[in-house]
């Protein structure tokens, strides 16, 4: 396996493997997280197996001590290794083993426990020595389209909602004060970028652990066409903000604020209605994603439930690693980026 610390000096077939597994595998993405999303402690790199079509790539953390996890954050809603060909996981697996000897484990997290390759990478994760032992990570709800339109997702929504959304956009469309927009282009995202800073710094919402990665994502996105960033304005001041993803007909918003001085007006409400409603009807959106955790405004908005998960491939050889092993976790291993897990299961 070879460690790649530039993400320019991969091979043009690894190179050609971002993206596969949608945007969360992405080049924009990784490079966001490569720039403006990592702790002062840790440096990303690529771990390559293999090349051309049996490639398999892992992009990875490793924090000083040498301490490796997968590379994710906070905001991450989906990881998955990049595979050629899933055949050739369950020899990465064992490649990923001989990679940590002499380390404690490895911790993925944001899996979807669904996704094919998972058993063969963990099968080859085993035979190469380690334990893994997986936990719940978070859930994500969204909504399947399925050729409706605006009003048919509507009317699949509950009844409160239904009304609200109605009497609300009524009223906001009538408001001569109030105006709706979406900054999506290279040229429109600096200036979106201020907006959504002022709004979000005027909300509810606690400071970001990393507080340069939403304005280097939207650089990024605008630059590949998927950017939506909805914007409510009131006398042309911007009251409410939603950072939105379209790409391959998904829809998904990772980010949403409001001034709190305008909450009688319910502008996220509203800037939700509207901006699903553009997407649907003008862009065809065939799916909703909102993106991590179980927060129960996401309920209303959509009807299903998926959960990730998490693996940590603990080295039983190692102290740390026999530790991750043992049936009694301790209190550390519960904490959500914790080196270990909670309610650990055999994968």
């Amino acid at each position: 396996m070879i460690l790649i610390d530039d993400p320019a000096a991969l091979p043009p077939s690894a190179a050609a493997l971002l993206g596969t597994n949608g945007f969360f595998s992405s080049a924009a993405w990784w490079r966001t997280v490569w720039e403006a999303g990592i702790s002062p402690d840790a440096s990303p790199l690529m771990a390559l197996h293999g090349d051309g079509p049996a490639a398999v790539l892992f992009p990875l953390l490793r924090h000083d001590g040498g301490r490796m996890e997968a590379l994710t954050n906070p905001y991450t809603c989906l990881y998955q290794p990049a595979a050629g060909a899933e055949a050739n996981l369950r020899e990465a697996g064992r490649a990923l083993a001989r990679l940590l000897r002499g380390s404690a484990f490895l911790r993925l997290d944001a899996l979807d426990p669904d996704w094919p390759g998972l058993a063969p990478l963990l099968s080859g994760a085993r035979a190469g020595g380690l334990v893994p032992l997986r936990f719940d990570h978070f859930g994500n709800w969204h909504e399947a389209l399925a050729g409706r339109d605006w009003r048919g997702y509507l009317a699949g929504r509950p009844g409160a909602l239904r009304e609200t959304v109605r009497r609300r956009l009524r009223d906001a469309e009538r408001d001569a004060t109030l105006t709706f927009a979406v900054a999506a282009t290279p040229a429109e995202v600096e200036a979106g970028i201020a907006e959504y800073e002022a709004v979000y710094a005027r909300s509810w919402k606690e400071p970001e652990p990393f507080p340069r990665f939403n304005a280097v994502l939207m650089r990024h996105a605008a630059a590949a066409g998927w950017l939506r960033l909805g914007l409510l304005r009131r006398d042309g001041q911007a009251i409410a903000v939603q950072l939105w993803i379209l790409q391959n007909g998904v829809a998904a918003v990772l980010k949403l604020a409001h001034d709190e001085a305008f909450k009688p007006l319910s502008p996220g409400t509203v800037l939700t209605a509207w901006m699903l409603r553009r997407l649907i009807t003008e862009e065809a959106a065939a799916g909703i994603d909102f993106g991590r955790g179980d927060d129960p405004y996401k309920q209303l908005w959509t009807s299903a439930r998926r959960q990730r998960v998490g693996v940590v491939l603990a080295n039983p050889w190692h102290p740390a690693g026999a530790a991750c092993c043992c049936a009694t976790a301790s209190a550390a291993c519960a904490k959500p980026h914790a080196p270990c897990a909670h309610a650990l299961t055999p994968p």
